[in-house]
């Protein structure tokens, strides 16, 4: 759980630096966690959205950074 918590204190850097988009975001999350935790992740990062996903058992977290809420999971 430790080396999770780094990549995400790591997306708070991206965010901080500059103009990171949403998109981004997510887009790096996604491929951080498909090289470190084998494929298949998705992650959704927006301000206001509605999910309903199926996922592998312990693989989901919903969290918020700041005012944004990050959606990610493992499934396939």
């Amino acid at each position: 759980m430790l080396e999770q918590q780094q990549l995400f204190r790591n997306v708070e850097t991206v965010s901080i630096r500059g103009p990171a988009s949403l998109t981004d975001i997510a887009a790096y999350i996604k491929k951080e966690f498909d090289k470190k935790y084998n494929p298949t992740w998705h992650c959704i990062v927006g301000r206001n959205f509605g999910s309903y996903v199926t996922h592998e058992t312990r693989h989901f977290i919903y969290f918020y950074l700041g005012q944004v809420a990050i959606l990610l999971f493992k499934s396939g």
